[in-house]
């Protein structure tokens, strides 16, 4: 079942690849057609270039996600699901790592050693205390 399941989603899409190079294709043609008119400007030119790349994207996805799928699964071991295949990896859980050892703190004597440190943390503090009864 899971065999035909993936044959259908990669058959649909080859089908909208193609179908996507066809139409930007035709597109393209009809710029190009409207280019060379008398009425055509330089933006039909731009346009010519740009429908092919249109076109080509869907199957530069399918190409993508196939190569990150074949990145993904090792070749021993068979996808549990159609998600690995269309490039969707298993959810890794990363590995705990220890916490950093805490910085060592710095003694209350040398923060109010600097007078001018310390008279602006009072100066926040009176500050603080007066929003603090502002708000009551």
């Amino acid at each position: 079942m899971a065999a035909s399941s993936t044959l259908t989603r990669r058959l649909l899409m080859v089908g909208v690849c193609v179908l996507s190079m066809a139409v930007c294709g035709g597109l393209a043609w009809w710029q190009w057609e409207r280019f060379a008119s008398a009425s055509g400007s330089f933006q039909n030119l731009g346009y010519v270039l740009q429908w092919p790349l249109f076109g080509l994207f869907p199957a530069f996805v399918f190409w993508r996600l196939r190569r990150l799928a074949k990145r993904a699964t090792p070749r021993a071991e068979a996808p549990t699901s159609g998600r690995e295949e269309w490039g969707h990896a298993p959810a890794q859980v990363p590995e705990q790592r220890p916490n950093p050892p805490a910085a060592p703190s710095a003694p209350d004597e040398a923060e109010e050693a600097d007078d001018e440190l310390a008279a602006y943390n009072r100066y926040l503090a009176e500050l603080h205390a007066r929003d603090q009864e502002n708000s009551r």
